[in-house]
């Protein structure tokens, strides 16, 4: 549908995964090119008050911890919990991290369905960045909390950041920052809760949509953003492999 769309020269919106394989994306990829026309795809996280409040921060994170834990649903067991649950956090992980993946390790779990059902990758990039990701299905409460030195809760869409400082390296004037004791001598610890912004993210990212085509302007969440997500899922996928507990 979307490739005949792009032939007939409209923009188009592509809930995620972007397509079912890596052929058909690199098709897509040169469809949408050669037609010049806009790609939304569908990674909603993107649009979470959580992520948002962290806009205009320069990061540069080296450890990422990502649980994505979702209870059991049928809808969506046609696809392995990489594509269907955890493409979100590679798509928050690769949009955060200023660098290329070095290697990819993986394991999973079938419990009820054909495919995976609770998943484990951890990502290594070239820039030292470690990136622990783990989605499951089938758990009893629901969560959704990536962190590296910022706490993000995209189900209670709030988020906390934390940083040390070296006492004689900042003024505590006008901050709220403690003091700490570690082994490395006296820091200075300031904790700071954004307020998160109150907007619709679904709605959000459809306006983002309008608006680009309106100015002429690249997509939020780009085809190529889209396409680097399901290329790390569909590794993920292969190197879980035969290793897969049924």
């Amino acid at each position: 549908m979307a490739k005949l769309a792009a032939q007939r020269q409209k923009h188009i919106f592509i809930e995620k995964p972007l397509t079912h394989t890596i052929e058909e994306a690199e098709n897509l990829l040169k469809i949408v090119a050669e037609n010049g026309v806009k790609v939304q795809v569908g990674h909603v996280e993107r649009f979470n008050p959580a992520f948002l409040s962290l806009k205009g921060m320069h990061l540069a994170p080296m450890f990422v911890e990502a649980h994505r834990l979702a209870t059991f649903n049928p809808r969506g067991t046609d696809v392995s919990v990489i594509l269907d649950l955890m493409i979100h956090d590679i798509d928050l992980i690769l949009h955060l991290v200023p660098s290329e993946v070095k290697s990819i390790h993986a394991s999973g779990v079938s419990v009820v369905s054909a495919t995976p059902d609770i998943a484990n990758a951890r990502i290594e990039f070239e820039n030292g960045c470690v990136a622990n990701l783990t989605a499951s299905r089938m758990s009893l409460k629901q969560m959704r909390k990536p962190d590296a030195y910022i706490s993000l809760d995209f189900l209670d869409k709030n988020a906390q950041i934390i940083r040390l400082f070296d006492k004689n390296d900042v003024s505590t004037e006008g901050g709220n920052m403690m003091e700490l004791e570690t082994a490395r001598g006296t820091k200075l610890i300031d904790i700071q809760m954004p307020e998160p912004m109150n907007v619709n993210a679904i709605q959000m990212e459809l306006e983002t949509l309008a608006q680009s085509i309106l100015d002429d302007t690249p997509t939020r969440v780009t085809i190529h953003d889209g396409y680097k997500a399901l290329k790390v899922a569909h590794q993920i996928i292969a190197e879980i492999g035969d290793s897969t507990i049924s």
